[in-house]
């Protein structure tokens, strides 16, 4: 019944603005009822994280910013869900219209700049929700304006650690001038150690994750690695979306557009960048892989450089809310296929094939 409710919508959604087609979907998840899926394969079960994940296909953060519908979204099939990002004041985020479709390159141009509700509204959400089952991540950025960005990480996990799985600490958003600044080692040194203070103080042992864009230079990752390391964070997001617009895409006028490119053209590049995480990171913490997963070969594959987890987002917009059963059906497939028992022994097992130089 969902399969064919999502094909049936798609067409409608595809039609409207693109903005105004996200809002309808979200609206759908909160007042439609939604049934959940049956069992997980157990061969998709893995660990990262401290958590037994049902299988390894995530909701990527920008679909429900405002954590309005974690447990609808679950209930579709998905392994884990991260809402947000989520900003300590409630801000509107950039000029409309700031969210495009590339429709001939299965791609999305987004410059929404963190809209947000607010902390103080999604930590309710979440609050209200404890006791659910269900991983359910945040993401996290600072104000547009606010005077001390790195102080209001801080905030953040501190009002949102005791409510939420895990945190992912924002600092590579395109879409807030400045911010992809974090990345710089010192900066990022900073912006963890608050967060994980703040985390220490309200949560002890709660995850955080660092999420990086796919436009960093090797040297650039070699430092963040490093940050990421001594610190002991829990694990990093590879990668957030692309401010290059490769030559290869159909769409070139709307290619214009300024804000993060995500969807197909997105998957090379953020799949070489996992591999070359994978490489430095050494095994001290899991890693999550995300950018342009549209099918079972692309899960398969992220996995296989280096993800122990995966996420996507923009696939939805053009094949609609039943992709990820097919994502998990078609890797029950591939394990098959490869003699293998558990997606856990993909992990990184070709990772030195992505990897840039």
């Amino acid at each position: 019944m969902l399969s064919l409710a999502s094909r049936l919508a798609q067409p409608f959604l595809l039609a409207t603005d693109p903005e105004t087609g996200h809002q309808l979907a979200v609206t759908a998840l909160k007042t439609l009822p939604v049934p959940r899926c049956g069992a997980d394969d157990r061969r998709l079960a893995v660990q990262a994280f401290g958590f037994d994940f049902s299988n390894p296909v995530g909701l990527a953060a920008g679909f429900d910013k405002h954590a309005e519908v974690p447990d609808a979204c679950l209930r579709l099939g998905f392994g884990f869900v991260e809402v947000g990002g989520v900003t300590p004041e409630p801000q509107v985020g950039n000029p409309k219209p700031r969210l495009f479709r590339l429709v001939p390159d299965q791609a999305v141009i987004n410059r929404y700049g963190l809209n947000s509700d607010g902390v103080d509204a999604v930590a309710e959400r979440l609050r209200r929700r404890q006791g659910r089952p269900g991983i359910v991540g945040v993401n996290i950025g600072p104000n547009k304006d606010t005077a001390d960005r790195i102080a209001d990480y801080g905030r953040l996990v501190e009002k949102l650690a005791p409510h939420a799985s895990y945190l992912s600490v924002n600092v590579s958003s395109p879409n807030t001038p400045g911010l992809r600044d974090l990345q710089q080692a010192s900066f990022l040194d900073e912006v963890l150690a608050r967060s994980l203070d703040a985390r220490d103080r309200v949560a002890a042992g709660k995850p955080v994750l660092v999420k990086i864009a796919p436009d960093l230079s090797l040297a650039g990752l070699d430092d963040m690695v490093e940050v990421c390391r001594t610190r002991r964070v829990d694990g990093m997001i590879v990668s957030n979306t692309t401010i290059e617009r490769p030559a290869s895409l159909i769409d070139q006028a709307t290619a214009k557009e300024a804000g993060g490119l995500s969807g197909a053209p997105l998957f090379d590049r953020s799949t070489r960048m996992l591999a070359e995480t994978y490489r430095r990171v050494e095994g001290q913490f899991p890693l999550v892989g995300v950018g342009g997963i549209a099918s079972a070969e692309d899960a398969f594959a992220k996995i296989a450089a280096g993800a122990t987890v995966v996420q996507l987002y923009s696939a939805l917009v053009f094949k609609g809310l039943s992709l990820v059963e097919d994502i998990k059906a078609g890797l029950v497939q591939h394990l098959k296929r490869e003699g293998l028992g558990s997606i856990a022994a993909v992990i990184g097992s070709r990772a030195d094939d992505w990897r840039l130089g």
